[in-house]
């Protein structure tokens, strides 16, 4: 059995756990909960954060094992992850946090397809504590093309009073990626939520990687027409003509062929550049994006490649190590176009990351389908912003 990465985060206590077993179910459970305190040596507040292979769901053992712990769970399907003890796509992994001072508060929303704003606040509502404002939120949801993530963050950023949030969705690894689950309590959703609200005693840091700055295509293009996460025109022309300028307009007629180009807004409000991924064109020739468009923001592109992703993700993570005090925690979520840049080393970002915490820091790293994360926290207010291409990094 792998040794229990264990932390004190802020008056929390950190504890992860895995398991590669699929098929037993009774073996997957009983493997998860030895690596866990006994239920009577958990603080009086616990929660679960859970990431693993959407098999880990069609076999059982997620409902199985939410059912044996004492304490909620949320999280996504991923198609790899990593914890100080291992990393592997085919896997499950859980980090529990407990406390006797920060409090936690689970919800599940409704669907998410129709009214994707009116459907956030109401969870929201149902699962925050009123009249206070959450030290960190952590939403888990299902990635739906449709819906653009800056809407979740949008929403969760003005109910919350601009409170720091962090998550993912989720990402699996098929083709039309049907399996991307958010969990609750054992059970997965297609089209929810699941928000995880804590209270008290926690000062996070974040941290975020995208690409270097020798990796950005020196041609700045203004978004000068777009509708939420359609864009439009680019320069005052069509669409298609900014593409077909880079030789790309027959690679826009497939959503894989796009993934591994960021596209980058700079906002001009003085906040860090943010990444966009392109999905598809629409039947009306324009681009669909993961995340809104604004108009006024200036685009660039980008270039992927397996060297700078190990190095912007390690930049990162030694930016976390030299913020001062001790890393007595850590949650990660990369976006899956960095993990397709690796090419056949699907697993180096993983093993770079588990390289640089070592095994003393107990954290849990996995792809996501969408990044949500501050790119800065000032007098407790936080801008938060919904990425794709990017590694994000929360440190308690």
């Amino acid at each position: 059995m792998s040794p229990i990465a264990k932390g004190v985060i802020d008056m929390i206590q950190t504890i992860t756990a895995h398991t590669i077993e699929i098929d037993d179910i009774d073996i997957a459970v009983q493997e998860i909960v030895e690596q866990l305190p006994a239920a009577d040596s958990l603080l009086p507040n616990t929660v679960g954060i859970l990431a693993c292979h959407y098999e880990f769901v069609f076999s059982g053992v997620v409902e199985a094992l939410c059912a044996a712990l004492p304490f909620e769970v949320v999280g996504a399907i991923t198609s790899a992850q990593a914890t100080p003890a291992t990393a592997d796509g085919m896997l499950l992994t859980l980090m529990v946090l407990t406390s006797d001072e920060v409090t936690f508060r689970v919800g599940l929303s409704d669907s998410l397809l129709g009214a994707p704003a009116d459907v956030v606040e109401d969870v929201y509502n149902r699962t925050a504590l009123p009249g206070e404002k959450p030290a960190l939120i952590l939403p888990y949801a299902a990635f739906l093309p449709q819906n653009s993530g800056d809407d979740y963050v949008a929403v969760l950023s003005k109910l919350s009073g601009n409170a720091p949030l962090f998550g993912t969705l989720a990402v699996d690894d098929t083709q039309t990626f049907e399996n991307c689950f958010a969990i609750h309590n054992g059970q997965h959703y297609r089209d929810k939520m699941a928000l995880l609200l804590m209270y008290g005693n926690l000062s996070p840091r974040f941290c975020i990687a995208t690409i270097s700055k020798d990796k950005i295509v020196d041609r700045p293009a203004l978004i000068t027409k777009s509708h939420g996460h359609i864009l439009e025109e680019i320069n005052g022309r069509p669409l298609m003509e900014y593409f077909e300028s880079f030789d790309l307009a027959e690679a826009t007629k497939s959503g894989y062929a796009m993934s591994s180009i960021p596209f980058l807004l700079d906002y001009g409000d003085g906040t860090p550049f943010v990444s966009k991924v392109f999905i598809q064109m629409t039947p009306d020739n324009n681009g669909l994006f993961a995340g809104q468009m604004p108009e006024g923001s200036t685009m660039y592109m980008g270039v992927f490649d397996r060297d700078d992703v190990l190095l912007t993700t390690g930049n990162a993570v030694q930016e976390a190590l030299g913020g001062g005090g001790a890393i007595n925690g850590a949650l990660a979520y990369s976006c899956v176009a960095r993990y397709m840049s690796l090419g056949g080393d699907t697993l180096a970002e993983l093993t770079h990351m588990r390289a640089l915490l070592g095994t003393e820091v107990p954290f849990m790293m996995a792809y996501s389908g969408g990044e949500i994360c501050p790119t800065q926290v000032r007098d407790d207010v936080a801008t938060n912003r919904f990425h794709n291409d990017s590694f994000i990094l929360c440190v308690f």
